[in-house]
């Protein structure tokens, strides 16, 4: 469920962004059968029972509507209020936030009776406050607050909350925000290039990226060490459909090794397993990097993340368990030798997807015959993205610059036809009377809306992208 989507006079109700909801009975103090979601609900009922404590009785009013009950809602306070009063107070079908299920409004309980008429609730403002101050903790916000009517365009009620989870409920309240401005500062997907820096795994930049942006819906293309720095390609919300076209692409390091130890990790944390007195002297570098096969079927570190018979590597490494290593193909398409001394060398490289650096020094050393293991690492570049570009861990912000998916990626990118717009967006296969010879993106109004690919000169969804977040 997203906890986040508005519904507004300009963004109205569709029934199929809420078509996973999970409704849950509540029976209000006035024995009325309501309806709302369940994380809402628990919300609801975890304030109600703090402010309890607090000295603060507050009763369910209403929640889930649908169109229907909306429309003679409308009626019905039409001909008790006056069209003024619906005008002002009463949201027009579609427009409504109660067709979610994710909203509710309170009424007071003072001296044991319900207070609901709002020329009462109003004139108890200093209750509102207190509860208001605490709506965060439960993952809830003022819908409308005062100031705010001509971008919420309704008149502040504080009554009327709603469910948003709490690290986005706290970003609103912290920063003064409706839910419309949040969208718009929050509502982002691209590409973000990080500068990942040492003692950092890619999980943990992921995970603080994602503190950022205020979304679970966070990737990576292509994983760094630990003790590695540099490039680390960041895909957020919907350009996270697209991580398998970007890591298809090759890949630039800056490596530094360690000569005379191999250890049981192939980098200086782990453990030594193999030394030597031996050094490699420059013309034995040389002849390294001439004559070390540009194609070969590399092994795969026992150390990694790979999955064998449905375990990863890393966890038969750790408990000591004998594992067939399996091989991969890797190309070298560019070896630089940059510098080099006694027991040290530094290079440059570019290689295919897959290639561990850590494995391709270790089968250097073997070349050398003398055990070699990788002292430093950094990635520079990533297909057609370089470091030079990419952005300190501590200076990303929300406002960011995110690379679109229709910048990020090589292929072609068309405006969609009317005549294919309604079986495109519903992920219909189309004839192919664009010519497309792989891949295309289609636009519309300069949305991305989908990648479909040729088969058999037939286009067909590959990846849909016109979702909300």
């Amino acid at each position: 469920m997203n906890y986040k989507i508005i519904v507004n006079k300009d963004r109205m109700y569709d029934k199929k962004d809420f078509s996973n909801i999970k409704l849950v009975k509540i029976t209000n103090d006035v024995k009325e059968e309501c309806l709302l979601e369940k994380r809402t609900l628990k919300a609801f009922l975890d304030i109600k029972r703090d402010l309890e404590k607090m000295g603060i009785f507050i009763s369910f009013c209403s929640g889930y509507r649908s169109v229907e009950e909306q429309e003679k809602l409308i009626d019905e306070f039409t001909s008790i209020y006056g069209s003024a009063y619906v005008k002002e107070y009463v949201a027009k079908p579609k427009t409504s936030e109660h067709h979610t299920g994710l909203c509710f409004d309170i009424d007071l309980i003072i001296d044991n009776k319900i207070v609901a008429d709002n020329d009462e609730l109003f004139a108890n403002l200093d209750i509102f406050e207190k509860i208001i101050s605490i709506l965060p903790n439960y993952g809830l916000i003022l819908r409308y607050p005062k100031g705010k009517e001509e971008i919420t365009g309704y008149s502040y009620e504080p009554w009327h909350y709603r469910y948003v989870g709490k690290s986005t409920a706290k970003i609103i309240t912290d920063n003064n925000l409706t839910l419309e401005e949040y969208d718009k500062l929050y509502n982002k997907s691209g590409i973000l290039l990080v500068n990942k820096p040492k003692g950092l795994t890619s999980r943990d930049v992921v995970n603080e990226i994602g503190k950022i942006f205020d979304t679970k819906k966070v990737g990576h293309n292509g994983t760094l060490d630990p003790m590695a720095e540099g490039l680390l390609v960041i895909t957020i919300n919907k350009a996270t459909k697209v991580n398998e076209l970007l890591t298809s692409t090759d890949k630039e390091y800056i490596a530094e090794v360690k000569v005379g130890i191999e250890t049981d990790t192939l980098d200086l944390e782990g453990n030594i397993v193999k030394m030597s007195e031996k050094r490699a002297s420059k013309e034995m570098l040389v002849d390294l990097f001439n004559e070390f096969p540009r194609e070969y079927l590399q092994e795969v570190p026992k150390y990694s993340a790979i999955k064998v018979d449905g375990k990863k590597l890393y966890e038969y490494a750790r408990s000591n368990e004998k594992v067939d290593l399996p091989k991969r193909k890797v190309i070298l398409k560019e070896l630089e030798l940059l510098d080099n001394k006694e027991d040290y060398f530094k290079f440059r490289c570019v290689v295919s997807k897959g290639t561990y650096i850590r494995s391709l020094i270790k089968d250097m050393g073997e070349y050398l015959d003398i055990p070699c293991t990788m002292s430093s690492l950094k990635r520079t570049r990533q297909g057609k993205f370089k470091l030079d570009n990419a952005i300190n861990l501590e200076d990303i912000t929300i406002n960011s610059n995110l690379i679109t998916i229709s910048n990020a990626l090589d292929i072609d990118k068309r405006e969609i036809k009317d005549k294919d717009y309604k079986k495109i967006i519903n992920g219909a296969s189309i004839n192919n009377s664009y010519n497309t010879i792989d891949k295309v993106l289609f636009i519309k109004d300069n949305k991305e809306i989908a990648i479909y690919q040729n088969i058999n000169n037939k286009l067909k969804c590959f990846k849909m992208l016109n979702e909300t977040n």
